[in-house]
């Protein structure tokens, strides 16, 4: 039997389409959450959300900052009233660090994971050895949805035990491998040592943390065929990557958008910026949620033929907060400064140390000399604290998403 090559005709829509359905549900989600969730009732009291169905309005909408969760959880327990389906109809709660805690509805692959194994090869039949944690965090939970959706059987793993996981793998023989990289390798080194063979593993879905080209050459040289995804508990499957391994490809029934970190202001397509996310989840329907991650859209469609935009991975946090003699200047901070004077097309302030002495300049693209020291007021008044403001061309600054680029060697 031919297998098919996409998980569903929708990851082969035109653009224009998918965006026309994106759009459409986006007044209806917004409606649902503002009815039936207590916070984004408060949050989006004055909006109408009929009204809101291009992505410029999306983006004049505030944001929900992951970092924010653990004090407004604590504040609403148990989940900050974010939730539109009451707490007792819900189908488990989960405990993430900080502690955040994340909600599951009922129903099948709730976080969407399906499309993320299927493009990683899994395909009904398939043993997967799922090592992600079942213990409090969602992991586990996460990805053994996306496994089942696809047909799979799951071996729960979970972490740990790595010579009873060896043992496991070597009586049940499994085809493909679920989790870090990192966990993947110790397990393989634990077989090499103990003379176990594990060699059924062909193919492999991790998360997580980084997967290096030196590290996925390490497995393709013992047969392993591996492929990343990026998830999170809060909003699920964001983006994962095809056999074409040329960036990952966002998910269906997700609005991503990048912004200026500090800002809820989307960037130019290729800059790097904060990823934001607004879910068509009826449960937990999170409404431009900041995750605190960078990365940037890749330009063009993905060589395997799914036409959903793609992002370039994951490329650093955006959270870059710092303090300066004693104070605190956050991204946010730069952000209004920018906002304030309407010429600056982007800025940066660069943190260095003197004689022993913090030291603040703020370099301005698209400003000239006769505006420094307005700006350098604008600096003082909303840092609390004085600087050196620089004039620059247009595109001088780096495309990494730093707001605030911290060069003090404190140590």
């Amino acid at each position: 039997m031919m297998l098919k090559t996409y998980y569903d005709e929708r990851e082969t829509r035109t653009p224009g389409s998918r965006e026309a359905g994106l759009m459409a549900a986006l007044p209806r989600i917004l409606h649902h959450a503002k009815s039936q969730s207590k916070a984004y009732g408060r949050l989006l009291a004055d909006i109408e959300p009929q009204k809101i169905t291009t992505r410029e309005a999306l983006a004049k909408l505030p944001l929900t900052r992951k970092s924010d969760l653990i004090d407004a959880q604590a504040k609403e327990p148990p989940l900050a009233g974010l939730n539109a389906t009451p707490i007792p109809a819900m189908a488990r709660l989960f405990q993430s660090p900080g502690p955040i805690y994340d909600p599951q509805g009922k129903g099948d692959d709730w976080w969407r994971m399906g499309r993320a194994f299927f493009a990683a090869g899994f395909r009904p039949g398939d043993i997967v050895h799922n090592c992600l944690s079942y213990h409090l965090t969602p992991g586990g939970f996460i990805f053994d949805s996306g496994a089942r959706a696809c047909g799979c059987v799951v071996v729960p793993a979970g972490v740990g035990q790595s010579e009873a996981q060896v043992k496991a793998i070597s009586d049940l023989k499994p085809t493909g491998y679920s989790g870090t990289p990192s966990f993947l390798k110790i397990l393989i080194e634990k077989a090499e040592e103990l003379g176990a063979d594990i060699s059924s593993i062909k193919r492999a879905l991790v998360s997580g943390e980084a997967l290096p080209e030196s590290l996925r050459s390490w497995f393709a040289e013992r047969d392993i065929a591996m492929l990343q995804c990026y998830a999170s508990a809060d909003l699920g499957l964001i983006a994962y990557e095809s056999d074409a391994k040329d960036g990952m490809i966002v998910a269906e029934d997700i609005i991503l958008e990048i912004v200026r970190p500090g800002t809820g202001e989307p960037v130019a397509e290729g800059e790097v910026g904060e990823v934001v996310v607004t879910t068509l989840n009826m449960d937990y329907p999170l409404i431009r949620f900041a995750t605190g991650d960078l990365s940037a859209i890749a330009v063009g469609e993905s060589a395997c033929g799914r036409t959903n935009h793609r992002i370039k991975g994951w490329m650093g946090r955006a959270d870059q907060t710092t303090k300066i003699k004693g104070m605190f200047v956050h991204p946010q901070q730069i952000g209004e400064i920018v906002k304030r004077h309407g010429d600056i097309a982007k800025a940066r302030l660069v943190v260095t140390r003197e004689n022993d002495n913090d030291v603040m300049t703020l370099t301005c693209e698209g400003i000239d000399d006769g505006q420094i020291d307005a700006i350098a007021e604008t600096l003082a008044s909303v840092c609390k604290l004085r600087g050196t403001v620089l004039a620059a061309e247009v595109g001088s600054l780096p495309n990494d998403g730093k707001v605030i680029d911290d060069r003090r060697d404190l140590t």
